[in-house]
């Protein structure tokens, strides 16, 4: 059972041609993208706030609709995957170890297990919820 405070969740599909370069500029943007209200209603990026972070591999949002049914063609090698999932953990956690708000706040990164079900409860103020594809 892994939970967060308040912060961010991430949900990571790749599709096929990613490369380790994408990862880069994946973790940059979502780190630094101006998402998280304060009061006055500012927008700070996660990193500013701080907080807590929990990224969930979501192999299904590379499906897409033939028929009646769901296929997912676009979506990157499994092993590949893996391993560009992998080094986005690490690079989001680097960057969180590194910056001096987010290690005084104590803020946490929680991650799924690439390749198996997630089974998520969310408790949110939203719905504020984005799509970016790199």
């Amino acid at each position: 059972f892994m939970q967060i405070q308040r912060g961010l969740i991430i949900y990571v599909c790749f599709f096929k041609g990613a490369s380790e370069e994408i990862t880069s500029k994946m973790v940059n943007t979502l780190l630094n993208v101006k998402l998280s209200e304060i009061e006055g209603g500012k927008y700070v990026s996660i990193l500013d706030l701080p907080g807590d972070i929990l990224i969930i591999p979501q192999a299904t949002l590379g499906g897409k609709i033939k028929g009646r049914g769901m296929q997912y063609h676009s979506n990157i090698e499994k092993d590949i995957g893996l391993a560009l999932y992998s080094q986005f953990v690490v690079q989001c956690e680097r960057e969180l170890a590194a910056n001096a708000k987010c290690f005084e706040a104590g803020v946490i990164l929680r991650h799924g297990t690439y390749g198996n079900r997630q089974v998520l409860t969310v408790d949110t103020n939203g719905p504020f919820t984005h799509m970016i594809e790199f």
